[in-house]
């Protein structure tokens, strides 16, 4: 893989990957028209870790609220604000458990062909779409077990090529109550045990990716993915914010429809 090659990937997923528009699906359907097939999945997940850091980042006052209950387990039963939160942790854990039962399922259909990939863009934008007309009122610290079962289910269909993992784990998360904050905060905290598991149960191929990609080029695309991704991420919430987030849709179900007439 060149350094253009690298670049052109890495920018892609640094944008699809915030911007609801499917990273895995763009990166399986440029691969193809770059010839890379032979490019491991653990390179799209090498540059979903770079995005795991960009989360960490822009979220790192959420992030931290919930890992400073750990050091105050005492005061659970006694401070209602120490409380909520340690439930929101606990129901993070709940939809992690079933975004993995999916994605194990998911993960052995290996879906390879582009026709479905666009079938599934379509599928997105509609759901997107959909979405402007929901309105959560449920803050995150507030968040309910209706809430973390109906994000875990979207989070396990979102691993599929195609269906965008921050556009449907938000629009079911304002679906199920959630105000958009709260349903942008939930939906990319979520995203972090994800890309972790993701990474553990593909190291395996770590070996052969270094026969495709060399590490310079490795760590110029992990690095690009970074900086890309970290303005994404900020249009994105911009975005959401401002009640545009189904714009994306005008974007995807075309391109669905097209890729499907001219693949």
């Amino acid at each position: 893989m060149s350094y253009i090659q690298g670049f052109i990937l890495s920018v892609i997923q640094g944008i699809a990957e915030f911007l609801p528009i499917s990273s895995s699906g763009h990166l399986l359907v440029v691969r193809n028209f770059m010839e890379l097939q032979d490019a491991p999945v653990i390179y799209d997940i090498f540059l979903h870790f770079a995005t795991l850091i960009v989360i960490v980042v822009v979220f790192r006052k959420r992030i931290w609220s919930l890992i400073d209950v750990l050091f105050k387990l005492k005061e659970v039963k006694s401070n209602p604000e120490v409380k909520s939160r340690f439930n929101v942790i606990l129901l993070i854990l709940l939809t992690t458990v079933i975004t993995a039962v999916l994605g194990v399922f998911f993960d052995g259909l290996e879906i390879t062909n582009p026709k479905i990939v666009y079938s599934l863009f379509i599928f997105t934008g509609l759901f997107l779409y959909a979405g402007k007309f929901l309105n959560g009122k449920t803050s995150f610290n507030n968040t309910g077990l209706k809430s973390s079962i109906i994000v875990g289910l979207a989070q396990g269909v979102g691993v599929l090529p195609g269906v965008s993992r921050s556009g449907i784990t938000i629009t079911a998360g304002i679906l199920s109550g959630l105000t958009r904050e709260a349903a942008s905060e939930y939906s990319f905290i979520i995203a972090i045990p994800a890309i972790v598991g993701a990474v553990v149960l593909k190291i395996g191929d770590a070996e052969r990716l270094l026969d495709v990609v060399s590490l310079p080029v490795m760590v110029f695309s992990f690095v690009t993915t970074m900086i890309v991704g970290f303005f994404a991420l900020k249009l994105l919430l911009k975005l959401l914010n401002s009640g545009k987030f189904h714009f994306f849709s005008f974007y995807l179900i075309p391109m669905g429809i097209l890729g499907l007439i001219l693949g």
